[in-house]
């Protein structure tokens, strides 16, 4: 299946049988042997190239995840191994696990705890390839093989430069906002030096902000964490709410797994805000 993944990304025997290390007749017969266990052809190639067919294209979309499982299992495999009893907690940008840890911890004291901060462009890699058992997600997220569990959500502000003509505003609409140049998720930006970016940190999107360059929607937990006197956050008040979501790989049945969601449902967190199943 990793053969087959690294020949289908790369549309290329040669490169896929140096990335994978082996000699590309061996990489052929493994492909060949695949596609008679599948009873369907992968693959459509001749001298000069290499493409998909509709089976092949299927099973990459569904070899990625699967591959990731087994690396995850793996990890957790070899963790057991050693005798440790850890759940990894991974959590985004202004939320805040402790109380959850605290209760999880006093329930489950043979259990450590290690938290790890994800940024929004690694948090369903860290699911699924077992970097993190669980996680404290926001939308957008790829929910295949993940299983979701909504906690809470709270209100977005918009930040704007603190020189921007509506900087002032109690309040501000949607509409109000439809002719600024928004920062999104995967939207890419340009640099200083022509150069196309893709802003990942918190940090970067306020410096770009800042700078005149756009504005874009948070959470207000996150705007509690990165106050700065060059951006000023307004409360958007028809913007749609952030959601926090407890997320994990749906195949997991660990006790200690579901002890933690168990403790997440009933955190006092979002109290003030308004929760997902209103």
């Amino acid at each position: 299946m990793r053969s087959f993944v690294a020949v289908a990304e790369t549309l290329h025997f040669g490169r896929a049988a140096e990335q994978l290390h082996l000699a590309q007749p061996a990489l052929s017969r493994q492909i060949q042997a695949l596609e008679r266990q599948l009873g369907t052809a992968l693959l459509e190639r001749d001298r000069r190239s290499v493409s998909l067919t509709a089976a092949g294209r299927q099973l990459l979309e569904d070899a990625v995840p699967l591959l990731a499982a087994a690396e995850a299992a793996r990890r957790r495999v070899q963790r057991a191994a050693r005798g440790v009893n850890r759940l990894v907690v991974g959590f985004r940008t202004g939320v805040l696990v402790t109380d959850v840890v605290r209760r999880f911890t006093a329930a489950q004291p043979e259990c450590a705890v290690d938290v790890v901060r994800l940024e929004w462009d690694e948090q369903e890699d860290a699911i699924r390839s077992g970097r993190v058992d669980v996680a404290f997600v926001r939308r957008p997220i790829d929910e295949r093989t993940i299983r979701l569990t909504p906690l809470y959500a709270e209100p977005r502000l918009v930040a704007l430069p603190a020189d921007h003509p509506l900087a002032s505003a109690p309040t501000l609409t949607t509409a109000e906002l439809a002719d600024e140049q928004h920062l999104r998720y995967l939207q890419p930006v340009r640099g200083a030096d022509g150069r196309t970016l893709r802003l990942r940190g918190m940090e970067e999107k306020l410096e770009y902000v800042a700078a005149g360059h756009g504005i874009i929607l948070l959470p207000r937990s996150a705007t509690e964490h990165f106050r700065r006197p060059d951006v000023v956050y307004v409360p958007v008040a028809d913007a749609e709410p952030d959601e926090v979501l407890l997320a994990y790989e749906a195949s997991r049945r660990s006790k200690l797994l579901l002890a933690f969601v168990e403790a997440a449902l009933l955190s006092p967190r979002g109290a003030d805000v308004c929760t997902c199943n209103k």
